[in-house]
């Protein structure tokens, strides 16, 4: 038995980036950026960031990408996965990126039920997984939920 799950608090570090793939699967990629304070031996604080490559697949990566903009705060849920390919050199590259299932805003709404301004995230965006082919291509799933369906509820809540 084996478990590949990784959950991150975090902000993006810029615009989500969607294109599509040839067979019209849309994927969306960003980057987020986790922080962590610590004191050092001479108990001085320091901190140190941590950037991730997301990938979002399917209806999940569009909205993403219509929702979320650099700077917002997000918890991401997914599994790690590692490619390789070869760069123009022929020298073998990899990057490792973090598949998403689920991408939730944690940017804070108004209260009111007003809509949220802009550019801000309708609560959570969930579902929508991803498999890999053979040749490293990759297809996404297909199951995505539209999101909580009541528009007051407490999206301040962290969503575990």
């Amino acid at each position: 038995m084996s478990l590949n799950k990784c959950m991150i608090i975090g902000n993006l570090g810029r615009d989500p980036e969607m294109r599509y793939t040839p067979g019209g699967q849309a994927v969306t990629q960003f980057s987020v950026a986790t922080n962590r304070n610590y004191r050092d031996p001479q108990g001085e604080w320091q901190s140190e960031t941590e950037w991730f490559r997301v990938v979002v697949w399917g209806d999940q990566g569009e909205r993403v990408a219509e929702y979320l903009r650099k700077g917002h705060k997000v918890y991401v849920e997914g599994r790690i996965q590692t490619r390789q390919w070869e760069d123009q050199s022929g020298n073998k590259r990899y990057t490792t990126e973090l598949i998403a299932n689920r991408v939730s805003s944690l940017e804070r709404r108004d209260r009111d039920g007003d809509p949220p301004a802009p550019g801000d995230a309708p609560g959570g965006f969930s579902g929508g997984g991803s498999s890999s082919g053979a040749g490293g291509s990759q297809g996404g799933g297909n199951t995505a939920s539209s999101g909580p369906s009541n528009a007051s509820e407490d999206f301040d809540d962290l969503p575990f």
